[in-house]
């Protein structure tokens, strides 16, 4: 099969634009809100902007307490204290969530394919979700520490 010089020409152009496009998409929070108007630069910028925050940052890589954990923007509750585990990565990260507490969407961003989860509440970003993670649903949700609060029971 021969392949003419513009058919060629615009693949190679789709080629590109599928490869860097994804960086430099224009957000869209269209089915976000800011609930809670307390919310820190930081945090508006991680939850509505597609942001993360430095690894090894966050005060609840230390909570052992049991409880459970919840978005800091609408209150939703997203996942259970049980679910925590020390991934080495430097960012909360939990083996399973509530059931219904997370939309997903891929993101190609980073020259890879991801897994990027939103409240389904609130639509606020929160990390993405791998499968390297322990127990039988191998799932890793590799969360902010600042879109959470943690309440403890």
């Amino acid at each position: 099969m021969k392949i003419k010089k513009r058919n060629f020409i615009k693949y190679l152009f789709y080629c590109l634009v599928i490869s860097i496009g994804p960086h430099f998409r224009v957000l869209s929070i269209e089915n976000s809100k800011i609930i809670n108007p307390n919310l820190t630069d930081e945090q508006k910028k991680i939850m509505f902007k597609e942001g993360t925050e430095r690894p090894g940052t966050s005060e609840l890589l230390f909570e052992k307490r049991k409880g459970s954990y919840h978005c800091a923007n609408c209150n939703a509750k997203l996942f259970n204290s049980v679910a925590k585990y020390d991934s080495g990565t430097g960012w909360p990260s939990f083996s399973e969530a509530i059931p219904g507490a997370f939309k997903t969407k891929i993101d190609y961003s980073y020259g890879m394919k991801r897994i990027e989860y939103h409240c389904a509440k609130c639509g606020a970003h929160h990390g993405h979700v791998f499968f390297d993670g322990p127990g039988p649903g191998g799932k890793r949700y590799c969360n902010n520490g600042l879109c959470l609060i943690f309440v403890p029971n």
